[in-house]
C-alpha cells in the first residue's frame, strides 16, 4: 500500500466529457439499480474474515497468504465469476524467491581507525539482491546525490564517475523543485522511488547502495521501513546472465547516515543542498563499507486470484476492464506489545472486500457489459508489487486489449467521504469518466494533498501503467459526510502514526463501511462506462506511459483509440 495519507494529483479542472461518452445517459438504467444495491454489510463481512488472526496477516509465502488465496478463489466461484487463470482455475501461479536477511548480518562503516557498527533494524536494514546465502563486501563509499540519470530533464548525478566495485550512498525522493517541468515539481516521479535508486546503482556497476532515510523524503517513518524489511521479502528469481544485482541494498537511518558522513568530514545538510542542483558531482568519501550478509533463501509460490465476466459484444468481448486489489499483507513478524500478526485490515482487506462487492454487483446485471470485466486479487504487493508485476508481464488479457485498470488499496472504513481522489486518472482520458461519475454520484474530486510522496508508483496500478494500460487507484478524501471539519485528517493521522504496517491495523467493530460501499459504486460506475464505450481510453500526449501504450498497439497493427 502506498503511504496512507497520499492523495493523488488531481482533477481540479475537468474537461468536458468526450462526445462518445456524452451520447450515453449519465446513469444507464441497468446500472442505476445496481448502484443502490452496494451493501456495506457484505463488505464488512469479508473484511472481518480476511483481517482475522486466523488469516495470520496473509503473508506472502506464509500459511495465511495461502488461506487468503483459497478463500478468494471460493468467493469468486460462489459469485459465479468464470475462472480466468485457466479453463478451470482462478489461481495464476506467481513464482518468487523469498529472501530473509538474518539478524547476525553485519554492516559497518570504517573511517580510518573509527568503525561505526550499524545495528540491525535499529540503524539499518538490507537485502542481498544477488540472491546468495552469503555476501561479503569491503568497498569504498561514494555519495551520488539522488542517483538519477534523466536525460529528458538534463540531469545526471553520476557525471561519468566509475562506480564499479563501489557502494553508493543516495538520497530518497526527487531533487526538490517548485518547477513542474523539472521531474514532477513537488510531485514525486519514479526517479524518486527507492526501487529506481537500486536499479540505477546496479546498472552503473555498483556492488552496493545505501539509502539515507528521512521521514520527510520517504514520506513515512523508519518503523515502516523496519517492519517491511525486517522479514522475508519476495523477489523475482534472477536469470543466469541477467543484469548486475547489488550485493547489498540497504537503508540506514538519518542519524546513522549523519554520523558516518561527519566522520568523513561531510555535512549531511550541505550534501543534500548540493545534490539538489544539476551541477552536482559525485563526492568520494574517505570511508569503506564492510558488510557480511547472511540470507535465508527459499522458493515461494503464491497466486493472483483471477475471475472474469465475459463481455456481451462479440466485437469487444476480447477486451477487458481490469479491477485489482492486493490481498497480501505482512503476515507474522516482529511482535509489538506481544502481537506478531500484522492483520492488514485497512491495508488491504478493505480493498479486497470492496473488490468482491464490485464483482457481486456486476453479476446482478441483466446483460453483461460489452467488454469483459476481469477481477484480480493481487499477491505480494507489500514485497514490491510482485503479483501485479507478474500479471502485467504474463497477462491473461493481452495488454493492447486491456482498456483500463481500476485499483483499490485502502478503502474508507470510518464513514462516507464526500470527496475522493483518483491516483493517475488525470493522466489519461479516464479523467472524463471520473468527471461524469462525480456528477452522477454526487461526490467531489480532490487534488493530491501530498504529491511529493509519489503514491501513483506505490501500488499495483503502477505495473499496469508501465505496460501502457491507463490506470488509477481510487482513494478516499478527507471530508466525511456528517462529520466535523478535520475528522478525516485526524483519522488518517492516527492511522499513519499508530497502525500503518503495524499489528494494530486490525478489524474494529466500530468500522463504518458506508464509504467502502460508495467506493464500490464509484468503481462500478467508472468501470462499466469504460466497458460500454466504443473507444479505448488513451494516455495524455507526452505522458511517460503513452509510448508503452502506442508500442503495444503498433505491435498488433492496431490504431490508438481503437
Amino acid at each position: 500500500m502506498r503511504h496512507p495519507r497520499a492523495l493523488v494529483p488531481a482533477l481540479l479542472s475537468m474537461v468536458p466529457v468526450i462526445a462518445v461518452l456524452a451520447a450515453v445517459p449519465v446513469t444507464p438504467p441497468g446500472l442505476k439499480r445496481l448502484l443502490s444495491a452496494a451493501d456495506a454489510r457484505r463488505i464488512d463481512a469479508d473484511l472481518r474474515f480476511l483481517a482475522d488472526d486466523f488469516m495470520e496477516g496473509r503473508g506472502t509465502g506464509q500459511r495465511g497468504g495461502r488461506l487468503a488465496a483459497l478463500y478468494l478463489e471460493t468467493r469468486f466461484r460462489l459469485l459465479g465469476l468464470e475462472p480466468a487463470a485457466s479453463s478451470d482455475s482462478y489461481l495464476q501461479e506467481v513464482p518468487l524467491v523469498g529472501i530473509e536477511t538474518q539478524p547476525q548480518s553485519q554492516l559497518a562503516i570504517v573511517a580510518g581507525t573509527q568503525r561505526f557498527e550499524a545495528r540491525w533494524l535499529e540503524d539499518y536494514v538490507a537485502n542481498a539482491e544477488t540472491q546468495k546465502e552469503t555476501e561479503e563486501i569491503d568497498a569504498p563509499l561514494i555519495f551520488v546525490g539522488y542517483g538519477i540519470t534523466a536525460p529528458e530533464y538534463g540531469w545526471d548525478d553520476f557525471k561519468g564517475e566509475d562506480l564499479k566495485g563501489k557502494v553508493v550512498v543516495m538520497l530518497v525522493n526527487d531533487p526538490p523543485s517548485d518547477d513542474p517541468g523539472l521531474f514532477g515539481g513537488k510531485a514525486l516521479t519514479y526517479y524518486g522511488r527507492w526501487t529506481y535508486k537500486y536499479e540505477s546503482a546496479a546498472r552503473a556497476g555498483a556492488v552496493g547502495a545505501i539509502l539515507i532515510h528521512t521521514d520527510d523524503s520517504a514520506g513515512y517513518g523508519w518503523s515502516v521501513v523496519r517492519n517491511s524489511w525486517g522479514r522475508e521479502r519476495p523477489y523475482v528469481a534472477l536469470s543466469p546472465g541477467g543484469p548486475n544485482a547489488l550485493q547489498i541494498a540497504s537503508w540506514v537511518t538519518e542519524s546513522f547516515g549523519r554520523q558516518f558522513l561527519k566522520a568523513a568530514g561531510q555535512d549531511f545538510d550541505a550534501l543534500r543542498k548540493a545534490a539538489a542542483t544539476r551541477e552536482f558531482r559525485p563526492v568520494p568519501l574517505s570511508l569503506r563499507a564492510q558488510a557480511r550478509m547472511t540470507t535465508k533463501i527459499r522458493p515461494i509460490t503464491t497466486w493472483n486470484v483471477v475471475g472474469f465476466i465475459r463481455g456481451s459484444d462479440p466485437r469487444l468481448r476480447d477486451q477487458a476492464v481490469v479491477y485489482t486489489a492486493h490481498y497480501d499483507h505482512l503476515g507474522r513478524g516482529n511482535p509489538e506489545d506481544g502481537d506478531d500478526i500484522y492483520n492488514g485490515a485497512q491495508d488491504n482487506a478493505s480493498g479486497v472486500a470492496t473488490l468482491l462487492e464490485v464483482a457481486r454487483l456486476y453479476t446482478l446485471l441483466d446483460k453483461a457489459p460489452r467488454r469483459s470485466v476481469l477481477f484480480i486479487a493481487c499477491a505480494a504487493e507489500e514485497g514490491g508489487l510482485r503479483g501485479s508485476e507478474y500479471y502485467a508481464t504474463h497477462p491473461i488479457i493481452p495488454t493492447h486489449l486491456t482498456a483500463a485498470n481500476i485499483n483499490m488499496d485502502g478503502t474508507p472504513v470510518w464513514g462516507q467521504p464526500s470527496d475522493f481522489t483518483f491516483l493517475g486518472a488525470d493522466r489519461s482520458t479516464l479523467r472524463d469518466v471520473v468527471a461524469e461519475a462525480s456528477q452522477a454520484l454526487g461526490f467531489k474530486v480532490v487534488p493530491d494533498q501530498h504529491p511529493e510522496q509519489g503514491s501513483f508508483y506505490r501500488s499495483d496500478q503502477f505495473n499496469f501503467a508501465k505496460v501502457g494500460i491507463p490506470a488509477f487507484s481510487l482513494d478516499p478524501g478527507l471530508d466525511y459526510v456528517g462529520k466535523p471539519q478535520g475528522y478525516g485528517e485526524k483519522k488518517w493521522q492516527e492511522y499513519e502514526d499508530n497502525r500503518y504496517h503495524r499489528p494494530k491495523d486490525e478489524y474494529d467493530p466500530a468500522f463504518d463501511l458506508s464509504g467502502s460501499a460508495q467506493s464500490a459504486r464509484i468503481a462500478l460506475y467508472i468501470g462499466y462506462r469504460v466497458a460500454q464505450t466504443e473507444s479505448l481510453p488513451q494516455w495524455n500526449k507526452g505522458d511517460e506511459f503513452a509510448a508503452a501504450r502506442a508500442a503495444a498497439l503498433v505491435s498488433v497493427g492496431a490504431k490508438p483509440g481503437r
